[in-house]
């Protein structure tokens, strides 16, 4: 009896072989071909996306190291003209203190001579002034030259 059983058993076993090759050659082949291709390609999505933002960070990072650079130029260019200006107020008023020191000492020279003359002019004058002080004086004192 066990012995028909199994017998009766083999049709059903050989259908379920044949069933599980037709499955596995029609259906999971493809279904995992086409599982590994998308793996493949989300795996090389994956790399190029990775690609992509190193290219991106490696842009940027040239992008900062240029716009540093240009900082750095526009700020000596800026420093140079400051320097520049500075260089040309450092002639101004060192040209201003010359020609006002020669103004002073042109002033100084003009009192001086007008000192001089002044002086020359009272040294000269002093004679007659003395004479006339004196002889006034000797008027007053003069008994008879009383006012």
């Amino acid at each position: 009896q066990l012995g028909e059983l199994f017998l009766g058993a083999v049709p059903t076993v050989l259908i379920l072989m044949v069933l599980y090759f037709i499955l596995k050659l029609l259906f999971f082949k493809p279904l995992l071909a086409v599982m590994a291709e998308r793996e493949a390609r989300t795996a090389g999505a994956q790399k190029a996306a990775e690609a992509a933002q190193a290219a991106a960070a490696e842009k940027v990072k040239q992008y900062q190291e240029a716009l540093k650079q240009a900082r750095a130029k526009v700020y000596a260019e800026q420093e140079a003209a400051r320097k520049k200006l500075l260089d040309e107020r450092a002639a101004l008023v060192k040209a201003s203190r010359n020609l006002a020191a020669a103004d002073v000492s042109a002033a100084k020279e003009k009192v001086a001579k007008e000192v001089a003359a002044a002086k020359r002019e009272l040294e000269a004058g002093t004679p007659i002034l003395a004479a006339e002080i004196a002889k006034r004086v000797m008027e007053t004192a003069a008994p008879g030259g009383a006012r």
